[in-house]
């Protein structure tokens, strides 16, 4: 008798840069808050950089491999950080993960359904953070 394994190892050949459809340049043209929060992380990265602490780049490669084309499509791992950067209230990580998704080709129907499954989760407390996240699905989509 065979048994199945019951994890799989990924390896980095498993893994693959999202094809975005969107640069970074071409959200921040099309919405004011995207290029706000995308000037405002760029800047405040690169004061980190400086202190080239080995942990935080070791966490951010982390955070990069996580991200990366897998078992599970880019697409869907950035609405499941969209749902739980929501549930924990980090309005940076909600714009981030709602650039993200939308460079990926996420329709506003699919961001707001991962909102809605934050609410559900989080509950109340998260309607001051879906609020402002429909501000910037109002700018990005129209």
């Amino acid at each position: 008798m065979t048994t199945e394994p019951t994890t799989t190892e990924h390896t980095p050949k498993d893994r693959k840069e999202p094809s975005y459809l969107y640069t970074e340049k071409q959200v921040a043209e099309k919405s004011q808050l995207a290029r706000r929060f995308l000037d405002t992380r760029t800047r405040l990265h690169e004061n980190v950089d400086k202190a080239g602490n080995f942990l935080v780049k070791r966490f951010y490669n982390l955070d990069h491999n996580t991200y990366l084309e897998g078992a599970l499509p880019a697409k869907y791992k950035e609405l499941m950080g969209l749902v739980a950067s929501t549930c924990l209230r980090c309005d940076d990580c909600i714009d981030y993960h709602m650039i993200q998704s939308y460079r990926l080709g996420v329709t506003r129907a699919e961001q707001e359904e991962a909102i809605n499954v934050a609410l559900i989760v989080g509950g109340s407390i998260v309607i001051p953070h879906m609020r402002r996240a429909y501000e910037l699905l109002a700018e990005l989509y129209g």
